[in-house]
């Protein structure tokens, strides 16, 4: 389900690595919505397809008045966001606990926990109104997986414990990494969803990745669905033994 083919490694700039190809997907045409006939939407979320219809359903009727998401990414909701997040998923341990760091209307860590049900995750995040929705929306949602943390996430307890830690449109690697980067075990996964000017921005915070023991660092440009732009990744092992 994870992977129709292996991404392919290219030539970086500044030390890095960029690796490129399909994730999830056979030659189906995808869309930003699950109906209509989309069928590369249902294949690439398989059996977490109801879970995460569901979840659309909740941040159509909530996301924008809650504050949780622009109204002009309504229209956008599953490509942009859904899809998005759920790039994430083929790359997670098989075991073990995901923490996603400024976890916010639930992207990744709600489509990730539909998607991977055999991992725990740790939706983390400072502000209550945001905490009180992921509540509710794990709640609706059944998920036994799941807990939620009111913190800012570099003052989470119990570090050096995860297995990989997600992020979405937090910050700034140079700021994230300091962040996060205590949370993981060694051989734990960073893994932040960026934009178009992932490699950019990795080439001007690698030295602040490295400070944190971050090594091997690279961007991933992912295409979960054939007709959808790419996402972009960042990735990055914590060092030890």
């Amino acid at each position: 389900m994870w992977s129709s083919g292996q991404p392919i490694e290219t030539s970086g700039a500044a030390g890095y690595s960029v690796l490129t190809g399909p994730v999830g997907l056979g030659d189906s045409a995808g869309g930003s919505s699950p109906s209509g006939g989309r069928a590369g939407v249902a294949e690439f979320f398989g059996p977490a397809l109801a879970g995460v219809e569901q979840l659309a359903g909740l941040l159509e009727a909530h996301g924008v008045e809650r504050g949780l998401i622009g109204p002009r990414e309504m229209e956008r909701l599953w490509e942009r966001h859904l899809v998005n997040s759920g790039a994430l998923a083929a790359l997670l341990p098989e075991r073990g606990l995901v923490v996603d760091a400024g976890s916010g209307a639930g992207l990744p860590g709600l489509v990730l926990a539909l998607m991977r049900p055999k991992l725990r995750f740790e939706l983390v995040d400072s502000m209550r109104r945001r905490t009180e929705w992921l509540a509710e929306a794990v709640d609706r949602l059944g998920l036994a997986n799941v807990s939620v943390t009111r913190e800012r996430v570099e003052q989470l307890p119990n570090r050096g414990r995860a297995k990989a830690v997600v992020s979405r449109a937090v910050a700034r690697l140079d700021k994230l990494a300091p962040w996060t980067a205590g949370l993981l075990r060694p051989g734990g996964l960073f893994l932040a969803l960026k934009g178009s000017s992932a490699g950019e921005e990795l080439a001007a915070c690698g030295t602040a990745l490295r400070r944190c023991g971050l090594v091997g660092a690279e961007v991933l440009e992912l295409t979960p669905l054939p007709d959808m732009e790419p996402t972009y990744v960042v990735r990055a092992t914590r060092s030890g033994a």
